[in-house]
């Protein structure tokens, strides 16, 4: 078992973690909790021995393999597969020990070696590194390719893809999920159940916490508090504990009324259809967590939309890709990924876009936002249509040099250029605005490229809520966003007036936030009916037939 016993954990001045005890048991599945900054990473550098306890006593089981995700970008012409296998720490030193035995021309060792190298899964040693690797999204033509081909999402995905193919007792995942769509996020949650060693995970998804984890360990005020349960247990506990608490209970009162408002508004609107009685579910649960959102360090809400045109747009046997590469030989056609699209988009609706990898979610959103131009067909946008857009890299829309104060300016100048008045523009303003999104003092003069991933998702957002937008296009907004600010998110989503379209892999937003879903798949675009748990179903059915296929 890992047992601490009054851990003192130091960043520079800053104590992380102050005379704090815990134990993890073999085998148990835990999820590691709290605030940006609070030293979760800092506890997984003790745990993976890359930082030592400043005080106190840390022990770990001295035979117990450690497998983790590898941060850096590899850079390498190894095939996928080889590149996974690698991983197995095992089996390469079997291989080493049967190459030494072959040198040194000694039967015994020979035979020994070969026995180790069977022992260690040579036989079988490709067959499983392709079903990680296909099972987190990749494709059955792509398994040679080299590492280097693939973007960095992709390549994170095999440095994950590696940690699982790792044997081990211990297993830590910092932010597993971020690189991952739906499909393979579902899949990698089957995986790690079925994980026989212990398991500690940081994550900032709900349901992937809930169906993982038995244990839930949160670190508040520089200490771990041990909770038996997954992450919406623990929540509840915290809550009734917060409830308890008198001074907290006064001060959240005011903000507790105005989730309840925004609570019994959205019940009173839910049909019974599939997906608004998921909603209510979602609802129901923060109404009973009140007081943990209440909490919360960072809030926000979508200004009222100046006007909502309805139809907000249409698109009549609309065809959406990518234009030819510059360097593609004249005549070359663009690249089709949906065809015969004929939807229109309403004011008000709340649209989950859903879809296996690579089916075209992110080209419907970027046709749609206007960084992608139809390939064919009509697309017809209402009167003032006025598209908030939250790309799924947020660097597509930051610029690193830049500070957060510079963007608004730029924005405001642009505003005004276009005859918008209706938006604060001032430097002052602008200033006090950045504000409401914890962007304050000296950080409004800090250079983009040097924030976190955290703080540009939270960025991003505040240029979105200043542009006071009618239709939101939100293109996986969660990666890089703590649990409470997801939060904030889900409330102010609910409380939008406008039209929101929402591509996500976190599902508790989806069921919190979505009325209805449209499933991009095999070329098409439709409606799709069913709810959350359906939709997982297809997706394993949908892995099976693309499998079968050989794809």
């Amino acid at each position: 078992m890992i047992i601490l016993k009054n851990v003192t954990l130091r960043r520079g001045i800053k104590v992380l973690l102050d005379k704090t005890s815990v134990t993890i048991n073999p085998g148990e599945k835990v999820g590691l909790v709290g605030r940006n900054g609070a030293g979760k990473s800092t506890l997984f550098g003790l745990l993976n021995g890359t930082l030592h306890e400043d005080t106190g006593d840390y022990s770990i089981p001295t035979q117990w393999r450690m497998a983790q995700v590898a941060q850096d970008m590899p850079e390498t012409e190894q095939s996928a597969t080889d590149f996974v296998i690698d991983g197995d720490i095992v089996l390469l030193d079997a291989r080493n020990q049967v190459h030494d035995a072959e040198a040194s021309d000694d039967g015994m060792l020979m035979a020994d070696a070969y026995m180790a190298l069977n022992d260690a899964g040579e036989h079988d040693a490709v067959s499983r590194a392709q079903a990680l690797i296909l099972g987190l999204g990749f494709k059955v033509s792509e398994l040679a390719n080299p590492v280097s081909s693939f973007s960095g999402g992709w390549r994170m995905r095999l440095q994950l893809a590696r940690a699982l193919m790792c044997p081990s007792d211990l297993l830590l995942l910092d932010e597993p999920t971020n690189h991952l769509d739906l499909d393979a996020l579902v899949w990698l949650e089957a995986w790690l159940k079925r994980y026989p060693g212990t398991l500690i995970m940081i994550s900032h998804d709900r349901e992937f916490l809930d169906a993982i984890t038995q244990v839930t360990l949160h670190i508040d005020n520089a200490r771990l508090v041990r909770y038996g349960g997954n992450y919406s247990t623990f929540e509840d506990m915290r809550a009734e504990q917060m409830l308890l608490q008198q001074s907290t209970f006064a001060k959240q009162q005011e903000k507790i009324a105005h989730l309840q408002l925004f609570i019994n508004r959205f019940k009173a609107k839910a049909s019974k259809a599939k997906q608004a009685q998921s909603r209510v579910k979602a609802l129901e649960r923060m109404e009973k967590i009140a007081p943990v959102l209440a909490d919360a360090e960072f809030t926000f809400e979508f200004q009222e939309p100046a006007n909502l045109p309805n139809p907000m747009l249409s698109m009549v046997d609309t065809a959406i890709g990518y234009p030819p590469a510059e360097d593609s030989p004249t005549g070359t056609p663009p690249t089709i990924i949906v065809r015969h699209i004929n939807r229109s988009v309403h004011a008000g609706q709340r649209i989950g876009i859903l879809g296996a990898n690579g089916q075209g979610k992110s080209t419907l959103v970027k046709t749609i936002a206007r960084a992608l131009k139809a390939v064919s067909g009509e697309v017809t946008e209402g009167k003032g249509l006025n598209i908030g857009y939250f790309a799924q890299q947020e660097l597509d829309v930051l610029r690193p040099q830049d500070t957060p104060l510079e963007h608004m300016m730029r924005m405001a100048k642009e505003a005004i250029a276009s005859g918008r008045s209706n938006v604060p523009g001032r430097e002052q303003e602008l200033r006090n605005f950045l504000g409401t999104f914890n962007f304050s003092g000296e950080m409004v003069k800090q250079t983009v490229g040097t924030m976190s991933g955290g703080e540009k998702a939270r960025l991003v957002l505040c240029m979105i809520v200043w542009q006071r937008p009618n239709l939101l296009l939100l293109d996986e907004p969660t990666n890089h966003l703590d649990l409470s600010t997801r939060e904030a998110l889900s409330v102010a989503l609910n409380e939008f007036e406008g039209t929101v379209m929402l591509v996500s892999h976190d599902r508790a937003l989806l069921r919190a936030v979505c009325d209805e879903f449209w499933l991009v798949s095999r070329g098409g675009i439709a409606p799709f009916d069913g709810d959350l748990d359906d939709y997982q179903r297809y997706l394993l059915n949908e892995a099976k037939r693309t499998r079968d296929a050989g794809l």
